[in-house]
């Protein structure tokens, strides 16, 4: 953890070395969410509810998925560079430290622009909580609590493992990973509104749902479905394993470009 952190934390200064670049970035990650909030806005104002969902619990979701994608991209924004590293071989130089390699890839690279979904993320989901008539005791804030961080190891885990596919492709680019990761926006909106083929997709191949809808829908106590929200810390054990699984197996059948 030390060592992460500290690597991590090189990365922060190299990236403040351009003062301007990194306000530009802020910024612009900012008016991304706000534009999504706009969007959200102009649609709740012409449909009051879709499917019993109203603005603040969609924009809720719409704070989780920002918050999960926030953490990915400021403390594992490594995972994204991984096929540029195997196509390149600079893979070579991590097996030979004394440092997991997948450590070494998830802290190759900072992304600030986490920072700022972190944040809107958290002003999402807070705003959405402070107008939802929730019946908070302990034990439910502890639940909440728990669902939060494991929809963000879901996140995280699901990036690992796509960007891990590379190992199999010979792209220097992440397309599969770009592809799923675009697949993940869907889980922006409430489940019950996609057709049953694409439900399947988001919550047992690829289970986004649980990054956003199943959790908010527990917290809620919406949906007939809302009770597989407390699924989603062995929804998020199961990716970590897959995750981790399919990475080694990438890393076994690794060969060096020839550094």
């Amino acid at each position: 953890m030390r060592l992460y952190l500290r690597l991590l934390g090189a990365h922060f200064r190299s990236l403040l070395e351009y003062e301007t670049d990194f306000l530009i970035l802020v910024a612009a990650t900012v008016l991304m969410q706000v534009i999504n909030i706009v969007f959200l806005a102009a649609l709740f104002a012409k449909v009051p509810a879709i499917n019993g969902w109203t603005f603040w619990s969609v924009l809720m979701m719409f704070g989780a998925v920002a918050l999960a994608e926030g953490v990915g991209s400021l403390f594992f924004d490594g995972m994204w560079n991984l096929a540029w590293m195997i196509n390149r071989g600079d893979l070579d130089y991590y097996l030979v430290r004394p440092y997991p390699v997948v450590l070494q890839v998830s802290s190759h690279w900072l992304g600030i622009n986490g920072l700022s979904n972190i944040v809107t993320g958290s002003l999402m989901i807070g705003a959405g909580l402070a107008h939802s008539a929730i019946d908070w005791t302990p034990w439910r804030a502890a639940v909440g609590v728990l669902l939060l961080i494991s929809s963000i190891v879901i996140k995280v885990s699901l990036n690992l493992a796509t960007n891990a596919v590379c190992f199999w492709s010979t792209s220097p680019s992440p397309m599969f990973a770009f592809a799923m990761h675009q697949v993940g926006d869907l889980a922006r909106f409430p489940l019950s509104i996609y057709p049953v083929a694409l439900k399947a997709v988001l919550g047992l191949a690829l289970p986004f749902a649980f990054i956003s809808f199943f959790p908010i829908a527990y917290l809620l106590n919406t949906g007939s479905s809302r009770w597989l929200g407390l699924l989603t810390p062995l929804v998020a054990a199961y990716c970590v394993g897959m995750a981790a699984l399919i990475f080694k197996r990438g890393l076994r059948r690794y060969e060096s470009a020839g550094n």
